[in-house]
């Protein structure tokens, strides 16, 4: 079988390092990286599911992430390295800083509900960057009481007597802040893994060594292109890299069919790609049809992955109308999932979390029509 033709091969630019992503923690379940929020799943502490979220980021641009964290609870500023492997490291001293008030959008006024906020901006500075997906919500901080020290009782006894010089007061102790964050190279997740899905497995794909197709058709039919495909990602060069794939996707199609494994597998990574390009409703939907083609054939894993994908893309819509249309798809698409056994079905988090976003997109909707309404009057 003659393989796909394609024009000649570029050669690879520089693969661009991004500077430390800022990292605040501000209490036990609530953190944002780079201006998203990041939350700590139930049983989670809010330490790893940081490191996790630097880790898929690491992944997805093939190098090491440097954040600068701000730890409210330990009171410190730590710079920390993470590997795409999910070692981390601290790269230099800890600095203790003064405990800041937590910000507006985290403060519940006493009494009533504070006005839900809006996250899930994507880190500044790089498309790529922003693949992992993001939670919306922090959890609120809840500020504890510093503990009341009692002074111990005196010890009855004879007296000191009057002309006996006071004992001298202890010299300072002074420590190093206690941070909790890792010393040296550990991995960032110590129980048992779950299996990357979404955007996060085709990202391993691309950046890893493995076989770029699934079948032999495939193999000796795409390997050139994906291989290309796969090193424009890398490099950076995701235009070139949307181009590759929609080319390579119509004449795999007219060799293979529509439905053939490797035409999914394709249309997979156009999404990421259309992600990492910025059009996330695009690449929302893509990841929707894909999931409903594998449904259909009963392969609930691989259309719970297309599920994550489109909800990490509709994350990034920003528009509350365009969000409202793709968040009614996304929904009832993944609720029908959920009805059924599979992955879907025992993970009932991000579901709910994805209906409290169409929410607050609705709350959104309406408050952009009452300002359009009063400026038109």
């Amino acid at each position: 079988m003659a393989r796909l033709s394609f024009e000649k091969k570029r050669v690879p630019g520089p693969v661009a390092h991004p500077a430390a992503v800022p990292v605040r923690v501000y209490g036990a379940g609530g953190a944002s990286v780079g201006g998203a929020a990041v939350v700590a799943a139930p049983g989670e502490e809010i330490q790893q599911a940081v490191l996790n979220h630097l880790q898929r980021l690491a992944i997805s641009l093939g190098t090491p992430i440097r954040a600068t964290i701000q730890d409210d609870r330990a009171g410190c500023v730590v710079p920390l390295e993470v590997s795409a492997d999910g070692s981390s490291r601290v790269t230099g001293k800890a600095v203790r800083v003064a405990r800041p008030e937590a910000p507006e959008f985290l403060r519940t006024p006493r009494g009533e509900f504070g006005p839900a906020p809006v996250m899930g901006a994507a880190v500044p500075g790089s498309a790529v960057a922003s693949a992992a997906p993001v939670a919306d919500v922090p959890a609120p901080v809840v500020d504890v009481p510093a503990p009341v020290v009692v002074a111990p009782a005196p010890v009855v006894g004879a007296p000191r007597p009057l002309s006996a010089a006071p004992a001298p007061a202890p010299a300072p102790r002074v420590s190093e802040p206690t941070t909790g964050w890792p010393t040296e190279s550990v991995p960032a997740t110590t129980a048992t893994p779950t299996p990357p899905r979404g955007f996060d497995a085709v990202a391993e794909e691309v950046l890893g060594d493995g076989p770029v197709t699934e079948t032999v058709e495939g193999a000796e039919l795409l390997t050139e292109p994906m291989t290309r495909i796969n090193e424009a990602v890398r490099a950076g060069r995701i235009e070139d890299a949307a181009e590759l794939v929609e080319r390579t996707v119509e004449e795999a199609v007219t060799v293979l069919g529509a439905d053939h494994a490797e035409v999914l597998h394709l249309r997979e990574l156009a999404a990421y790609i259309a992600y990492l390009a910025g059009e996330p409703v695009r690449a929302c939907r893509l990841s929707l049809d894909l999931a409903r083609l594998r449904r259909t054939a009963r392969d609930a894993d691989a259309a719970y992955g297309n599920v994550q994908s489109a909800a990490t893309a509709w994350r990034a819509v920003r528009d509350p109308e365009e969000g409202l249309r793709l968040g009614r798809d996304l929904i009832d698409l993944w609720a029908d999932l959920a009805a059924e056994p599979g992955p879907a079905a025992d993970d009932p988090h991000p579901l709910e979390s994805a209906r409290a976003r169409m929410l607050r997109l609705t709350d959104r909707a309406s408050r952009a029509e009452r300002t359009a309404e009063h400026g038109a009057a």
